[in-house]
């Protein structure tokens, strides 16, 4: 059997080195789609700051459905599955104008589909 353990028990393991007294949860969070710097210290003593912004149309993949899905292709050929059966649901399953703009033709814009699909 597993024993429990408590935070205060976790609390007072701590190294003394650690201090976390006044310390704000999240303080530095910031949504990776507002941007980001990224801080380069040199051996020269100098500092180069870069920045950086999600191009528009950005979409982040969480860990695990990144192992199903490993690029972009991959990606778009299993939501344009997804949109083609979308369309092809009930009316009262998805709203009238939603299904007017699932058709497949508006799928194409300007994309290509991988062989097979």
């Amino acid at each position: 059997m597993k024993k429990a353990t408590s935070k205060a028990t976790e609390a007072n393991d701590m190294r003394p080195e650690y201090d976390f007294h006044g310390a704000v949860r999240g303080k530095h969070y910031k949504p990776l789609h507002e941007g980001y710097s990224v801080h380069i210290h040199r051996r020269d003593g100098t500092t180069e700051v870069k920045q950086y912004v999600l191009a528009e149309g950005t979409v982040m993949l969480q860990p695990d459905v990144r192992e199903y899905f490993p690029d972009s292709d991959s990606v778009n050929s299993a939501l344009r599955s997804l949109v083609a059966l979308m369309a092809k649901m009930p009316r009262k399953a998805i709203g009238k104008k939603k299904r007017q703009s699932l058709k497949p033709a508006a799928l194409d814009r300007g994309h290509t589909r991988p062989a097979g699909v």
